[in-house]
């Protein structure tokens, strides 16, 4: 691994290549933070699908495209007078000392629950309103609603073993057969955003991270049918052709690999 002093020159070669990029390169100095959001958020995916694949060439490699778009905000922030790369770093790390306050002052934790408990404590200290205004608008559903749970059970607001969690997602999966059987649209769309909510609950108590999860799945899926695909072309065969069974013998096949 590199030394601390390699690091660190590393970074700032990163940091002149930015310089002269903004400085020499047509699309380079054209982009805004506006411009760049969109990127940003495709490069956290590809990250996060990196992560999921266990390929740690490509985590690295994606770990770089972020810290360009770090680099990138900052240096727009910088052109404008507003912030630097600097302010950016040293932001974090205040924010970083003031909410370990069990290791940078004198208070006490038993375990992690502790850390996350002080954690909510100390934002609310600092002016926010509520626990859940951390929580971007912008997320997708599921990833919300795991934050917003995680959010509120970091003050208290939760249930104390996963039996009752259990209990709940049984609860409303029963009020949604109970809505199918009334045939309310409205009615059945949002008890199975309940049912959702509640399986969301129940992964936490799991230790269990559901979008992970269920990108696992994603994936798992995708590449058994494409099993299937490709072995109806071996045949000469199109999907639409071919039985649910004689699909179903190659689903086998690929669950096999």
């Amino acid at each position: 691994m590199n030394s601390r002093q390699e690091q660190l020159k590393a970074f700032d070669r990163l940091l002149t290549i930015m310089d002269e990029l903004r400085e020499q390169c047509p699309w380079d100095r054209k982009q805004t933070m506006q411009s760049l959001r969109h990127l940003t958020i495709e490069e956290t995916y590809e990250l996060g699908d990196a992560i999921l694949d266990n390929d740690l060439q490509e985590v690295k490699k994606e770990l770089g495209d972020l810290l360009l778009h770090i680099v990138f905000y900052s240096k727009i922030g910088s052109e404008t007078k507003d912030f630097d790369i600097a302010d950016v770093a040293n932001s974090i790390c205040e924010k970083l000392i003031s909410r370990h306050p069990h290791i940078y002052s004198d208070t006490k934790v038993d375990d992690e629950e502790d850390v996350k408990r002080n954690w909510e404590q100390l934002k609310l200290k600092e002016g926010k309103k509520s626990v859940l205004e951390g929580v971007p608008a912008s997320l997708p559903a599921l990833v919300k609603a795991s934050r917003v749970q995680d959010k509120v059970a970091g003050v208290g607001f939760d249930w104390e073993e996963p039996r009752q969690v259990f209990e709940k997602l049984q609860e409303e999966l029963e009020e949604l057969q109970h809505e199918i059987h009334s045939e309310n649209q409205l009615k059945i769309e949002e008890e199975f955003g309940d049912v959702l909510f509640s399986m969301i609950n129940y992964a936490r108590f799991l230790k269990v991270n559901p979008e992970d999860a269920l990108e696992r799945t994603n994936k798992k899926f995708i590449r058994r049918f494409q099993y299937l695909e490709a072995k109806a072309k071996e045949q000469n065969k199109s999907l639409k052709d071919m039985s649910l069974a004689e699909m179903d013998v190659y689903w086998e096949e690929a669950k096999r690999i």
